[in-house]
């Protein structure tokens, strides 16, 4: 039940009976509630990516971060003015990601703090280690992070942060050059399509990054189910 008003969008007393029967909306938000205060769905997300890691092995050679900016008019908590004026009230989720858009962390601020303000949050607040703490480690950001390169060090990061448009123009040069930032912009489109993240309704944080570490989640399950597939056609 918690999935579908993840996947459909709907304000949870909308839950239909029909569907989950026996379940009352109310049950259902107060053990969401409940698990978000446990850290249930972050235990979820640490074991898939543990699952992920022996099967898969995470990226950890090349790791991107960036921030998306999200509407939410009914927020009480991590809001801010969006970078239009007249729009609603906006929150921003910074995510960091692995060379394949693998979620690792994930941090929701107001719309109206810079994207660097929450780098250094986000980096230790990742989910799951490098089983190798010798295991190298680049970053790549975006013009927002410039200045931010002894952050990324002292995080145990070798910093590449891009100029706008220098990706590009390397590409035009050097066909054989792989952009590697873009992932990151891929990773947030994955969870805009769960429909209760954007827009923003969850009034407060402990119930908005509980509905992201659960798509998160399920973003790792998505790729393990890759994995298992190709494990069943050999």
């Amino acid at each position: 039940a918690i999935v579908y008003v993840l996947r459909t969008g709907i304000i949870w007393n909308a839950l239909p009976r029909e569907k989950f029967e026996g379940v009352s909306s109310a049950m259902v938000h107060r053990k969401f509630q409940q698990w978000a205060r446990m850290g249930v769905f972050r235990h979820i997300w640490q074991r898939g990516l543990a699952e992920y890691d022996a099967m898969e092995g995470i990226a950890w050679l090349w790791e991107s971060a960036d921030g998306s900016n999200i509407e939410a008019p009914l927020a009480q908590e991590s809001i801010g003015p969006t970078q239009r004026i007249g729009e609603k009230n906006g929150t921003k989720r910074h995510l960091l990601v692995d060379e394949n858009g693998v979620p690792l962390s994930l941090v929701v601020s107001g719309a109206n703090r810079h994207d660097s303000v929450s780098l250094d949050v986000l980096l230790k607040n990742r989910v799951i280690a490098p089983k190798k703490e010798d295991t190298p480690r680049n970053l790549c950001l975006d013009a927002a992070y410039v200045g931010k390169e002894d952050t990324v060090l002292s995080n145990g990061f070798i910093p590449h942060i891009r100029p706008r448009g220098e990706e590009k123009q390397l590409i035009e040069k050097d066909p054989s050059f792989k952009a590697r930032r873009w992932v990151v912009e891929l990773a947030h489109s994955w969870f805009n399509r769960f429909r209760k993240l954007i827009p923003r309704y969850e009034k407060t944080d402990l119930s908005y990054i509980a509905l992201n570490t659960l798509a998160a989640a399920m973003i790792v399950l998505n790729k393990i189910m890759v994995i298992y597939d190709k494990h069943l056609t050999l």
